[in-house]
């Protein structure tokens, strides 16, 4: 395998992760049904878990461990808030590189949750 063959596996590893990276905080910041959950929310809930815990019977405990589980994983997601604009840079500088080679359209970008603007400074169009 030449030089130039592993630079280009490396530069579509790259992209590929900075895409990934991108589209999966999009995920994340997507609204969801119902009220929306702020850390204090979360913490409140946890001290209830903890509450109740000790006098659940054992189903209930089982499912009270779970949700504690959930809760936490959820606190620490919001804790790692990630930095949009660091990741959107970085998508930008790659995006259309990579939709070039992947054969992604305007189109599919749009409905991964894209939004216009970001696909307008990364110079992917509707028109392709």
């Amino acid at each position: 395998m030449s030089d130039e063959h592993k630079q280009a596996l490396a530069r579509g590893r790259e992209e590929g992760r900075a895409v990934r990276r991108y589209l999966e905080a999009v995920e994340h910041q997507r609204p969801r049904r119902g009220r929306k959950r702020t850390p204090d929310s979360i913490r409140r809930r946890l001290a209830q878990v903890q509450e109740q815990l000790p006098t659940a019977d054992p189903l209930g405990r089982l499912h009270l461990l779970q949700e504690q589980t959930d809760l936490e994983a959820e606190l620490a997601r919001m804790g790692k808030a990630q930095d949009m604009a660091v990741l959107e840079r970085a998508f930008v500088k790659v995006a259309r590189a990579y939709g070039a080679r992947k054969g992604i359209s305007y189109h599919a970008w749009r409905a991964a949750g894209v939004p216009a603007g970001v696909l307008s400074k990364a110079g992917i169009s509707r028109s392709g």
